[in-house]
């Protein structure tokens, strides 16, 4: 669970297995372990996307896979090579964005659009209520909206 949530953040293999190094590292490293018997995969998958977005934006160009995501930006059937360009240069641009964004709507964005995860859910594991998840996601879809107002100019 570790490595594919990485994986889909980072989009590359050797990045998902530092991620997983990391999380195990983090926790050995741990004076109070946290329990992690059954239940422990929300716990896990958080650590995972917050290791992941550290990695991404160490790098100097952020790529975080958002194939999941770009599904509400381009038509995934593209098949004319101008399609397909425009869709990988709208995946790069998602990912920059991603990477700017602070650490907390960084991680709520990843839970709610790679990772799935409901706002219930999102709350639950930041302590924080559906109410304040789902400003949050609006905030960024609007910052997100602009950008990409500004993005897609530029390219025409």
């Amino acid at each position: 669970m570790v490595i594919q949530a990485a994986y889909r953040v980072t989009g590359r293999a050797e990045d998902a297995e530092d991620v997983l190094q990391t999380v195990f590292m983090r926790l050995i490293k741990r004076d109070n372990l946290p329990d992690l018997s059954e239940g422990s995969g929300p716990y896990l998958r958080r650590a995972a996307v917050n290791a992941a977005v550290d990695i991404v934006r160490s790098r100097k160009a952020a790529s975080v896979p958002l194939e999941s995501v770009v599904d509400f930006l381009v038509d995934r059937g593209a098949q004319r090579p101008d399609q397909v360009r425009s869709a990988a240069e709208l995946r790069g641009w998602l990912r920059e964005a991603v990477s700017r964004l602070n650490d907390r709507a960084a991680e709520i964005f990843t839970l709610r659009f790679i990772e799935g995860a409901s706002n219930q859910e999102i709350a639950d594991l930041l302590e924080t209520s559906p109410g304040t998840v789902a400003v949050t996601i609006h905030r960024v879809r609007t910052q997100l909206q602009a950008s990409l107002q500004s993005f897609l100019g530029g390219m025409q």
